[in-house]
């Protein structure tokens, strides 16, 4: 499967939201309006984890390399994932969403 291919847009299953996919080349794995996500990954972008549980927003941290990061937690397994924040896109998150999370 093309990485074009695996990077489609979805529903957010949280709150409703459409989201678009990235153009940047990475994948969008959360919703950028509530910063919701789901535990759909094992490998960044493989799609192969068969969790599917919600992964709520539970803080921020700085990455030297990887900028501003958002810290998930998986409502079913418990496990813990962090992923880049997405600021300069078609459909940037929300700002807002972030300062609550510092």
């Amino acid at each position: 499967m093309s990485r074009k291919s695996e990077n489609q847009g979805f529903i957010c299953l949280y709150c409703g939201a459409s989201v678009l996919p990235l153009n940047n080349g990475s994948y969008r794995n959360h919703c950028p309006k509530c910063l919701h996500s789901l535990h759909v990954d094992i490998l960044m972008g493989d799609r192969s984890s068969s969790c599917k549980g919600l992964m709520i927003p539970i803080g921020i941290k700085t990455n030297s390399k990887k900028g501003m990061q958002l810290i998930h937690k998986c409502i079913s397994c418990n496990e813990v994932r962090v992923n880049k924040v997405a600021i300069d896109d078609n459909q940037p998150d929300e700002i807002t969403e972030i300062m609550k999370l510092m």
